[in-house]
């Protein structure tokens, strides 16, 4: 051995050393881990006992092993390889990041490996490898500035002034209590989101029904009514003219009205589910009859609902069938639970536990506040909600360019303890919906089966907040005539489509058949480049009746009038 060699044997011994220790202490915590069944620190829920399969183990270390051994024998030349945190070109010029990148690679893939060796139910293993994938996205060294090589580099390039705006970057975010994702300051509500024109026609502690104003001579006679998700605000639907799924809807003809919940404050702590199934979702419906004249003695409307939003439409809707009443002409379900069987990452966090923990906090009366929600939502992609704007706002000084999703998905919102509670145990839990005649709301008994209007359902193939498989399932509960298309992208960028921009693709099947599973109905379907937007109208207007004269005025005579201009004040609160 040569005395370089030597020397970088020497160099490298403690690195050679802290992995081995890393791989004992590692293993050592997952088996005590498993042994113990308990709780681990900050988690929400306790963790089954299980064990780990002493082959699978074996090939791990030795893989484990070979691949430490190039690392050390390569030194400062070891390579991050294609991980986009790490592949830009500082990072290859600068040895002591890229080797701490590649080291970090190593523990990552092995410790998700030995998540992955776990022999346990399929519930353990769903919150092993989330519980390791938030470690490997907390403990990359492009989080920190004394290994993110582009971090230094533009420290040096400025002169230090990034690390000065980085600072005043975490004070300003600190101080409004998240993580900027984009430019607020380049956004308002009712200035350049949510601008299409129109009115707020009534609203009451729950709500706001909007109207809008018809961009055509004529509108079909059958309105359509959206309710949003209560957990986000309304104006996802209506973000900016080229890309509002609302003013879409008006253009095609429709006469829209939209519900904007409030925001809840101390005052709506004790709300219940059945306050919003009763005064919300279904007065919205029978406001919307009585407006455009379809209260008549078999006048119907057409309904859509979007996330949560499609979870209180329907429930809504099979009350009023237990009642005798038929209001929908249509339902659209875009991205909705309604058996709650695959609900995806979200799994993870609800079990008995967990849902009485939540009853003892807030069952009775509170608030579940929105930026605790937002926070969930974003940690289900830490690397790109989180990590990302942390480098990139704090290490690098930088300010994210204006982008109107990424500030409406910072609009949190709150919700009432008690609705929240038995949303949680009814549905994510218990699965009771998809019951019929398990749940009594608003004093019915629940059948979606009961509700007769034709369905047009749509699920996005990537969307990890309501599975594919999940969306699909609803398919399999509601007896109406039912039309499944499945978009390309995830939870709101396959639903915020819209057909000029020539984006994303969509599956139809052409025989309309709608077997058991989500994966069998795939097999039989053909894709279609582009937005799904123009085959929802397409089977929207075979649902909204004749063509009459546009509406000159908002709302109703003296009982419905216009009351103050769209998007309303009920939006702008904040949580």
């Amino acid at each position: 051995m040569t005395y370089t060699q030597a020397a970088g044997a020497e160099t490298f011994a403690p690195f050679q050393q802290a992995l081995t220790q890393g791989w004992e202490k590692a293993l050592e915590s997952f088996q005590a881990l498993g042994a113990s069944g308990t709780r681990p620190a900050g988690a929400p829920w306790n963790m089954p006992r299980f064990s780990m399969s002493g082959d699978k183990l074996r090939l791990l270390q030795e893989q484990y092993v070979k691949e430490a051994s190039e690392l050390w024998h390569n030194g400062f030349a070891a390579q991050a390889g294609a991980d986009k945190r790490f592949a830009g070109a500082a990072w290859g010029s600068n040895p002591v990041s890229s080797f701490s990148a590649a080291i970090y690679l190593l523990n990552a893939r092995t410790l998700m490996g030995m998540a992955d060796a776990v022999e346990a139910d399929a519930k353990t293993r769903s919150r092993l490898r989330f519980a390791v994938e938030q470690w490997m996205a907390a403990s990359a060294p492009s989080n920190y500035l004394a290994f993110n090589a582009e971090a230094q580099k533009k420290a040096l390039d400025t002169q230090g002034e990034s690390i000065a705006k980085g600072i005043q970057n975490l004070l300003h975010d600190l101080q409004q209590g998240h993580v900027s994702m984009t430019d607020e300051s380049a956004f308002e509500v009712g200035r350049n989101v949510g601008t299409t024109e129109g009115a707020v026609v009534f609203e009451n502690e729950l709500f706001q029904l909007l109207e809008y104003k018809p961009l055509t001579a004529k509108v079909y006679e059958r309105p359509l009514l959206l309710i949003p998700p209560c957990i986000n605000k309304f104006y996802i639907l209506d973000l900016q003219p080229e890309n509002s799924l609302i003013r879409y809807a008006v253009e095609q003809g429709h006469r829209v009205f939209v519900v904007s919940w409030r925001n809840p404050d101390s005052s709506m702590a004790q709300y219940t589910w059945d306050q919003y199934i009763e005064d919300a979702a279904i007065k919205a419906i029978h406001v919307t009859q009585e407006i455009t004249g379809q209260d008549k003695k078999g006048g119907q409307i057409d309904t859509l609902g979007f996330c949560v939003g499609g979870t209180i439409l329907s429930t809504a809707l099979a009350v009023l069938a237990a009642r005798g009443e038929q209001p929908a002409a249509s339902v659209t379900l875009l991205t909705t639970l309604l058996n709650f069987t695959d609900t995806g990452v979200l799994d993870i966090f609800i079990d008995e536990n967990f849902v009485q923990f939540r009853e003892m906090q807030m069952g009775q009366g509170g608030l579940l506040q929105g930026g605790e929600l937002a926070s969930t939502f974003s940690f289900l992609r830490p690397n790109d909600l989180v990590w990302n704007y942390v480098v990139g706002n704090y290490l690098k000084g930088e300010t994210p360019p204006p982008f109107d999703l990424l500030y409406w998905n910072s609009d949190a919102t709150n919700l009432p303890g008690p609705m929240y509670c038995w949303y949680l145990r009814n549905t994510y839990h218990e699965n009771k919906l998809a019951v019929p005649g398990a749940l009594t709301v608003a004093g019915e008994q629940v059948d979606l089966g009961a509700i007769e209007a034709p369905v047009y359902i749509y699920g996005s193939r990537e969307d990890h907040i309501v599975p594919i498989g999940g969306a699909y399932a609803s398919t399999q509960l509601l007896s109406g005539k039912k039309r499944f298309v499945m978009g390309a992208s995830g939870h709101i960028a396959g639903v915020i489509n819209p057909p000029a921009k020539k984006k994303r693709s969509h599956w139809i099947r052409a025989d309309g058949k709608l077997p058991k599973t989500q994966a069998e109905w795939l097999a039989g379907a053909t894709e279609h480049p582009g937005s799904w937007w123009t085959d929802w109208s397409d089977w929207l207007k075979t649902h909204a009746g004749k063509q009459i004269p546009a509406p000159k005025a908002y709302g109703k005579g003296s009982a419905y009038k216009a009351s103050e201009p769209a998007p309303g004040r009920y939006v702008k609160a904040k949580a």
